[in-house]
């Protein structure tokens, strides 16, 4: 990701991040089946007792190896004469996801493409264009967003590709397709910028993430939380400290009374004096509060951007460890923050840890897309 591996993960992310729109005149703009899955393979050894007795969640879920079809145990659940509502299709993807198994989860997506009485969403496609990267490949992946249709190109399947852009670190390629984002006249959300400034992020471009913003801006699109710390971070991880305080007067004054960002700020104008940053050999914040609460918790999602943009792996591990090690859930925010962070560090052994873990949480706390 970067995001959509993050933002697919992570839009798996929440968060995911892609919203479930609906699908605008589908029966019209459908598009139909790739053919990219085959249907030729033979479904997993099972006792007829067992096949017949079980629910369609539990005969997929069987199919362990890749070379097994999800597309045959659909096929003969439907000739047994069950129905299967398209809600349930996307739950079942949802959760082979979640264990990386997208060859079924992209079997589960082709079935619903070539059958007509599925109404596929915005985040439907936008899913199978982030399923066929994992499966295929980014050319796959990019040859299907150019085939579907003028309707289908929404905000999602755009930011869907951009995503498979970025976390592939195809700079040229999702700075060709960010101009087309811009020329779109679409409504895009702060995700789809966001991506942009963690791929720059990541290949060491800081320097471009500030023109990204003013984009963002001139688009009168509000900046989250994580576009915040993109911008921040990037500012640190050049040692521009004046810019990193005219950042935070700005978000002084949308604030409010909000906690989150109050505290927040508070803790961003300690750590960022350059001694801070530059010298603090540990954060005894996070030792001490082990009952955090999770608006508390933002101010901890700062200090892993700003230690990944300042390429502290020591402190970024010290954090993320003694964080693991409280009592409070996680959610999908707090793993995007810290995927992202090591995938700037180019660690993806440890990015690829925390995303199989935060697209675990995700499936836990009802899932939601990206």
């Amino acid at each position: 990701m970067a995001f959509r591996s993050l933002l697919s993960l992570i839009k798996q992310r929440n968060n995911n991040a892609l919203i479930n729109n609906g699908y605008h005149n589908h029966r019209s703009a459908r598009f139909v089946t790739s053919g990219a899955v085959s249907n030729d393979y033979d479904e997993e050894t099972s006792t007829t007792a067992e096949v017949d007795d079980d629910d369609l969640r539990s005969r997929i879920l069987r199919l362990r190896l890749p070379k097994r079809s999800a597309t045959n145990v659909l096929q003969k659940w439907v000739l047994q004469g069950n129905s299967i509502p398209v809600s349930q299709l996307r739950d079942i993807s949802n959760e082979l996801r979640s264990s990386q198994r997208y060859k079924h989860a992209l079997e589960i997506s082709e079935w619903m493409v070539s059958h007509e009485e599925y109404e596929l969403s915005d985040s439907d496609y936008a899913d199978r264009i982030d399923l066929m990267t994992k499966v295929f490949g980014i050319d796959a992946a990019e040859r299907y967003f150019e085939a579907l249709p003028l309707a289908a190109k929404t905000c999602e399947t755009y930011t869907a590709l951009l995503h498979s852009y970025a976390g592939a670190r195809m700079t040229e390629k999702a700075e060709e397709l960010y101009e087309r984002i811009k020329d779109s006249n679409l409504p895009f959300d702060a995700l789809t910028y966001n991506e942009m400034m963690t791929l720059y992020m990541s290949v060491g471009q800081v320097e471009k993430v500030p023109s990204v913003v003013e984009d963002l801006k001139q688009q009168k699109v509000a900046p989250d939380m994580f576009t915040y710390n993109l911008w921040i971070s990037s500012c640190a991880a050049s040692l521009n400290i004046g810019e990193v305080r005219r950042i935070l007067e700005e978000m002084s004054d949308g604030a409010g009374s909000d906690e989150s960002w109050i505290r927040y700020l508070n803790l961003a104008n300690i750590y960022v004096t350059a001694g801070h940053l530059d010298s603090a050999s540990s954060n005894p914040l996070v030792e001490t509060e082990k009952q955090i609460t999770q608006s508390q918790w933002i101010t901890y999602d700062f200090l892993i951007i700003l230690y990944g943009a300042m390429g502290n792996k020591d402190k970024l591990d010290h954090i993320w460890n003694s964080l693991r090690m409280t009592k409070q859930k996680m959610i999908s925010r707090n793993y995007i923050c810290i995927l992202s962070a090591y995938l700037i560090l180019d660690h993806t052994k440890e990015a690829e840890y925390t995303n199989l873990r935060s697209t675990l949480q995700a499936s836990a706390s009802n899932y939601t897309i990206r």
